[in-house]
């Protein structure tokens, strides 16, 4: 089209929020996919308006904006930052999908079921992390080993996370979503099973990574679907509150199984594989339907639930930028979040002087601030803009952090642990909205099951080089390790482009 525009080729356009009177959006080759327009009450800036105005002209041709696509960089930018921005709210997004025609956690009726299904999936996701840390001072005496034996069992599930990220995406186009509903189930079960029984040390790594290949497809598949929902912040904060309330429990039944009722700490597996016998069972019920010939007809009609188009390769994903940036960030949090979680009832015990039990109390707590501030924080992040409120909410983890190491006092050390959970809880979740703004969404499924798998992976390289390095330094070494990883965190998060939504499909 050229009236008055330019010569440009029409590749996507910016999202303009309703609230300033524009519901309309177009497909990554220029197809309309909604619109009802109304121009009158706009306000916005001057690239924003003449992309519009070309594109009123002839909104049914397949051309115009391709030069001008960097001039809404700005636009886009604010978009992310401001409330508007959120995924969460009644603008489009993901690829040109209004909020309207996305699902919801009610709707169709059936996602009742799967999004409590998730919601037990990501609960014993918590269960698992939380236990691991408070079980590893009796697994450390129980089989006689040191901090840096027992921290392999940390890093070993990195290699079932690894081939969840490189699966999940295949998995999801031969089995479905009722494939994820069964595997991930069945590899937990396939290690806590012989966990329970107390095998030979060197037999726990092994089974931990097909723990971790089953929590990493779940993970990766049930974040991406939620993060297609509407609203969006909203539901990935209750699921995510979910595994922080997972970690919670987890350590104080613990505490109370070991530390008070004198039982072995094998026994708490048995809890473990009660749970997830009732996850297999009600997870395979509710997502019965979702087999691999209904995803890949949903993403030949171009419908939502998280998937792209099945041309949409790994390696396509992987050449994204955006991609890695997310990558990187989730496995920083999560190894940060993690060794936290694992090494704060030995850092209380040796360098605080606490009892077991309280120890284990204070990694219950940052359990429950983790899970307060995914529930609490998710219905305050989109409001105030993901980049400006995820840097905010690292900065406080950053002084929180610093006074949790330099006071020496026990009750300070929990209150600030408490609070340092709070505000390390939307961070995951936040990111994950994110994505579903930065990147086509055909591309969902493999970028954020890949990102989250990733992020599963630092969940057990940092805990495992926190126990190598506590071996010849001290458990104390816990502390500037975090610090680092918060710092690092801030730096990948400013990184991150502001709403810029670059497509790798071709114009038409």
């Amino acid at each position: 089209m050229r009236d008055g525009c330019g010569d440009m080729t029409l590749r996507s356009l910016p999202r303009a929020p309703d609230e300033l009177g524009f519901d309309s959006s177009l497909d990554s080759v220029g197809h309309t996919v909604a619109s009802s327009p109304s121009f009158t009450t706009m306000s916005a800036s001057a690239p924003l308006e003449s992309g519009i105005a070309c594109w009123t002209e002839e909104h049914h041709g397949g051309h115009g904006l391709d030069d001008g696509f960097d001039s809404h960089a700005a636009e886009s930018e604010r978009l992310l930052r401001s409330p508007d921005g959120d995924g969460g709210h009644d603008h489009d997004r993901g690829g040109g999908e209004a909020d309207e025609e996305r699902e919801s956690w009610n709707s169709p009726r059936i996602n009742k079921h799967r999004y409590i299904s998730v919601n037990l999936s990501l609960f014993i996701m918590g269960m698992h992390d939380g236990c691991i840390g408070a079980l590893l001072p009796y697994i450390e005496r129980y089989y006689d080993v040191d901090h840096a034996a027992v921290s392999t069992i940390f890093l070993v599930p990195f290699l079932g996370y690894l081939t969840a990220a490189l699966s999940n995406n295949w998995i999801h186009h031969r089995v479905g979503q009722r494939g994820i509903a069964f595997l991930g189930p069945f590899f937990r079960l396939a290690g806590y099973v012989p966990m329970a029984l107390h095998p030979p040390f060197a037999v726990l790594p092994a089974l931990l990574a097909l723990t971790g290949f089953g929590n990493g497809i779940e993970d990766s598949a049930y974040n991406a679907w939620v993060g297609n929902m509407h609203p969006t912040n909203e539901l990935l904060g209750i699921i995510h509150g979910s595994f922080g309330l997972g970690g919670t429990i987890a350590p104080l039944v613990v505490s109370i199984m070991v530390a008070k009722l004198g039982l072995e700490w094998y026994i708490f597996f048995y809890v473990l594989i009660t749970v997830v016998c009732v996850e297999l069972a009600y997870g395979l019920w509710a997502f019965w339907g979702a087999t691999g010939v209904a995803y890949r007809e949903k993403l030949r009609r171009g419908g939502g639930g998280g998937g792209g188009g099945e041309g949409v390769k790994t390696r396509t994903v992987l050449a994204e930028p955006v991609t890695w940036l997310l990558a990187i960030f989730l496995l920083a949090y999560a190894g940060a979040e993690v060794s936290l979680g694992g090494w704060i009832p030995t850092f209380m015990m040796e360098l605080r002087r606490a009892s077991p039990f309280l120890a284990g109390v204070t990694a219950t707590l940052f359990w429950l601030g983790l899970s307060l501030g995914r529930i609490v924080l998710g219905f305050v992040t989109g409001r105030i803009g993901e980049k400006l409120a995820i840097t905010g909410y690292l900065l406080l983890c950053v002084a929180l952090e610093l006074l949790f190491w330099l006071v020496p006092a026990t009750i300070g050390a929990m209150s600030f642990v408490t609070l340092l959970g709070f505000f390390l809880g939307p961070l995951f979740p936040a990111a994950i909205v994110v994505a579903t703004k930065l990147l086509p969404r055909e591309y969902h499924i493999s970028a954020i099951g890949f990102a989250a798998a990733i992020g599963g992976g630092g969940a057990a390289v940092l805990p495992f080089a926190v126990g190598a390095l506590a071996e010849g330094h001290g458990v104390g070494v816990l502390q500037p390790v975090i610090l680092a990883a918060l710092v690092f965190l801030i730096v990948v998060w400013l990184a991150l482009p502001g709403g810029d939504r670059r497509r790798a499909a071709k114009a038409v």
